[in-house]
């Protein structure tokens, strides 16, 4: 029994519901109750991790001399691949001795960087709906946060102009994510212009996270933040090894950007953590010199899923838009019921787990993310299931028992 006397920070407190929980406790139940699951809910690819990174682990943990503490800023020779990706990729030259930062995945360092720059009280631009650590690092460190509320008609791009004045005088950062976790949605060139020039009229730090940079379709190649002229002067962009090269579990990202805000993310991590695990960097290298041919297959598993889910969904009555990147499909729930109701009667229904909306914030109320991490016959079978259980898009298709 805790005493009384014993209580959290206010901070935790500041934190809201997190509705996983509430999913995890009924994928457990259903779990006991033998119910075969296909849980579409997380973005936890469900690859195997490339074969050449694995092999390059073994290999690097053979090297006694990477069994002690890695430098604090990572090695010197997994910053000069970082570097040397984003030349060939974007363009973009950076300096690895200062503008490249590796991270224990990019939530890690995307929550950091709150703790870095964000005093309690400081106003931070996040949009909604928007990644979970964009809005919950700035939470625990103070920020008073003001939700840039995203619509459908605008295809989930910030609209800047619509940001009132005295706000945008008061931001001290703006977090974003393009192409978007919850929505997939993706933005031209042009509004990375637009949102670089937004920051440098009211002088706000840019925060982009390019975690699916590579997870794009049909000849689209998503733009980074850095390509836009000026925009290293007041942002950073963070990424994540993650959802590319299957590896979730390594927990490996990093940060790319102004240097001061690099080295400010570099000075907090100093008294928090000793970095990557060098065995791990070394693999990361390895991941981030792949030949194109597996990021075709890549992209191509999940265009294959994109288009056979859209196309059962259509037949039970959504129509929902192809994305040209991500691992997502952002889908309205059914007219009458909101995220948290749908996504949890469809798991006590079906047994498949998607993740609502308002998970993301309270813009993403009325739809639910499904993610494309289960091969086409799973897809297929939750289809099915969801014909079977009457759950289609329109009013009344779905009597929530959720409790």
């Amino acid at each position: 029994m805790k005493p009384d006397w014993i209580k959290p920070a206010d901070r935790l407190g500041s934190l809201p519901p997190y509705v996983f929980a509430r999913l995890d406790e009924l994928k457990v139940r259903a779990r006991e109750q033998g119910l075969d699951l296909i849980d579409l809910g997380m973005g936890n690819p469900d690859g195997p991790t490339p074969q050449p990174v694995v092999e390059a682990a073994i290999a690097a943990l053979q090297n006694s001399a990477n069994h002690g503490y890695p430098p604090f800023e990572g090695t010197a020779s997994f910053r000069r691949t970082i570097t040397d990706w984003y030349y060939r990729r974007y363009n973009v030259k950076l300096d690895p001795e200062g503008e490249a930062l590796p991270l224990l995945g990019s939530k890690e360092g995307l929550t950091h960087l709150a703790l870095a720059y964000v005093n309690p009280g400081d106003t931070v631009l996040v949009p909604s709906p928007a990644y979970p650590a964009h809005f919950r690092g700035p939470l625990i460190a103070g920020a008073n946060i003001h939700s840039l509320i995203l619509k459908p008609e605008n295809d989930w791009l910030i609209d800047v102009a619509a940001i009132p004045e005295a706000i945008a005088r008061q931001a001290k950062i703006l977090y974003f994510n393009y192409p978007s976790n919850p929505t997939a949605a993706t933005a031209p060139r042009e509004f990375f212009e637009e949102i670089v020039a937004f920051a440098r009229h009211y002088e706000i730090l840019l925060v982009h996270d390019l975690c699916y940079a590579e997870l794009a379709f049909d000849g689209y190649q998503p733009t980074s933040l850095l390509e836009i002229p000026g925009a290293k002067e007041i942002g950073v962009e963070f990424h994540t090894l993650s959802k590319t090269y299957n590896m979730a579990g390594w927990r490996v990202g990093f940060v790319v950007g102004n240097r001061h805000v690099v080295q400010g993310l570099r000075t907090l991590k100093t008294n928090l953590d000793y970095g990557i695990f060098a065995a791990l960097q070394t693999a990361a290298e390895t991941a981030l010199q792949l030949p194109d041919v597996y990021l075709h297959e890549v992209q191509a598993r999940y265009r294959t899923r994109r288009d056979f889910l859209i196309q059962g969904l259509a037949e039970l009555g959504w129509t929902v838009p192809k994305p040209n990147a991500t691992m997502y499909l952002w889908v309205a729930c059914p007219p009458g019921i909101g995220s948290t109701d749908f996504a949890l009667s469809v798991l006590q229904e079906t047994g498949v787990v998607v993740t609502p909306g308002n998970a993301f914030g309270t813009g993403g109320e009325g739809y639910v993310r499904i993610s494309l991490i289960a091969e086409c016959d799973r897809l297929g079978e939750a289809l099915h299931r969801f014909k079977q259980a009457g759950i289609c898009y329109q009013p009344g298709a779905l009597v929530s028992s959720a409790d």
